[in-house]
């Protein structure tokens, strides 16, 4: 449910460079929450830095939402990052299990395996 890559990449470079990452893979960076801040602010404390970007392919998503509204649960995409064990985590949902617990036509199944491509690559860039 869950796909995840580590890198030897420190945090703060990818988040520095997630934007023109994904901008290569035709994603904008729609906005950010730092949980840790997030959290606090609300008088609990988070030991990790969690920070999750969402991330939106503007022609992959009208596809998607005009051919199955409900998908819209699942946008935008979002790409977690923190640390752990002294390497940095990227970490989405896996749409291709998604693909397979529901039922699809063949051609939005395929739009959609495509779109979780284009957003492997932008993890893959660090790894």
């Amino acid at each position: 449910m869950i796909y995840k890559i580590i890198t030897d990449t420190p945090l703060d470079i990818i988040k520095k460079e997630l934007a023109e990452h994904s901008k290569e893979g035709g994603f904008g960076v729609l906005g950010s929450y730092e949980f840790q801040k997030i959290l606090q602010t609300k008088g609990f404390t988070l030991d990790k830095d969690i920070t999750v970007y969402e991330l939106c392919n503007p022609h992959a998503a009208h596809e998607a939402l005009q051919a199955m509204p409900e998908i819209s649960v699942y946008l935008p995409c979002r790409i977690s990052l923190y640390e752990e064990n002294g390497k940095t985590v990227l970490a989405t949902i896996d749409i291709n299990d998604i693909m397979n617990s529901i039922e699809v036509d063949a051609d939005f199944k395929a739009h959609m395996q495509r779109v979780f491509a284009y957003l492997q690559n932008v993890m893959n860039s660090w790894k």
